[in-house]
């Protein structure tokens, strides 16, 4: 089947289907007459894995890890568990993270509420913003050398 053809059954775009292909996680066959890439069933089945597996939470790094392993004749299953629990904790520390920022977000906006505004000044931006420092611990040093 034809890159258009794959990627209508599989229910992705066909530029999806040829960046997988240039990741190396399809393969395809070129029709010697037009030069046009070939997909069989096997690229069909291998769509869905990599669908599946970014659904769970996995990359295409840790996808392409995975299919390789499998290539190589060995069962990934013990590997992709110990991987699964890994991104298990990376995600609840995320959480963790993310819900004290939440909280901290939702105490600076109710402090802001009765705030009054201010014109800059050519000497401040953002009163709230600048202010808030003032009100609450300073940044961690490794926060403020943080790339965005």
């Amino acid at each position: 089947m034809k890159t258009s053809e794959l990627a209508k059954r599989a229910g992705v775009t066909a530029e999806t289907v040829r960046f997988y292909t240039r990741k190396g996680l399809l393969t395809a066959a070129r029709n010697p007459e037009n030069d046009y890439k070939l997909y069989d069933q096997s690229a069909l089945e291998r769509l869905r894995f990599i669908y599946q597996a970014r659904a769970i939470g996995f990359s295409l790094k840790e996808i392409e890890e995975i299919i390789q392993y499998s290539q190589q004749g060995n069962s990934p299953c013990p590997k992709v568990r110990q991987m699964l629990g890994k991104k298990i904790q990376e995600t609840e520390k995320k959480i963790a993270d993310l819900t004290v920022n939440l909280s901290m977000m939702r105490e600076t906006f109710s402090e802001w509420a009765n705030e009054p505004d201010m014109v800059p000044d050519g000497k401040a931006i953002c009163c709230l913003i600048e202010e808030w420092s003032d009100k609450h611990d300073a940044l961690p040093e490794e926060a403020e050398h943080e790339q965005p």
